[in-house]
C-alpha cells in the first residue's frame, strides 16, 4: 500500500535516509513524504503499529523485483527423471539404465523407475518385482528408495533419490 491507500491511525515511520522518525499519524507521515517529493510505502503491515518508509516507489519496486529474481536464480528445482523398462530386460540393457540413473542422481534429480507390462506379462507382475529391487540394489551406493515399488495400472514403479551423506 502506498500514499493515500494507507488508512491506519498511527504508523511507525522510517525516513528516506533509513533513520526512524517515530510513531505518528498516517497524515503527518504522508505530509513528510510529500515535502521530500517521495512516496509513503507500507513495508510491514502486520507490525503493531504498521511500519511505513519514505521512498521513491518506482525505485522500491525495481529493487524488490531484482531481489526476487536473484533469489529465483539461486534455487534448484528438483526434477523427476523417468526410466522405463520391460520385465524381460537383459543384463546389459539393465546396466545401461543403471548408469543413466546414476548420472541423473548425481545431478540432484529424482529417478522414477517404471516397469511396463503388456499383454500376457500382466499375469506375472509380482514375479517381476525383483527387477526393480535389483535396480535399487545396484544404485544402493548413491541412492535410497524414496517410494517402494507400487503397481499403478499396467506398470510398477519406484522412486529413488540421492543418498544424504
Amino acid at each position: 500500500m502506498i500514499n493515500e491507500q494507507i488508512r491506519d491511525k498511527e504508523v511507525r515511520v522510517i525516513g528516506s535516509d533509513g533513520e526512524q522518525l517515530g510513531i505518528m499519524s498516517a497524515r503527518e507521515a504522508q505530509k513528510l513524504a510529500d515535502d521530500e517529493g517521495l512516496d509513503l510505502v507500507k513495508i510491514s503491515p502486520k507490525a503493531n503499529p504498521p511500519v511505513c518508509k519514505i521512498v521513491d516507489y518506482g525505485k522500491f519496486r525495481y529493487e524488490q523485483a531484482r531481489k526476487e529474481k536473484e533469489a529465483k536464480k539461486k534455487q534448484h528445482v528438483v526434477e523427476v527423471k523417468e526410466i522405463r523398462m520391460s520385465p524381460n530386460i537383459d543384463a546389459n540393457d539393465m546396466n545401461t539404465k543403471v548408469n543413466a540413473a546414476k548420472k541423473f542422481i548425481s545431478k540432484g534429480d529424482k529417478v522414477k523407475v517404471t516397469l511396463r507390462f503388456r499383454g500376457r506379462e500382466m499375469a506375472h507382475m509380482q514375479s517381476s518385482k525383483h527387477i526393480l529391487d535389483d535396480f535399487a540394489e545396484k544404485l544402493a551406493d548413491v541412492a535410497v528408495v524414496e517410494k517402494a515399488p507400487k503397481v499403478e495400472g499396467r506398470s510398477m514403479s519406484l522412486v529413488l533419490t540421492e543418498k544424504k551423506s
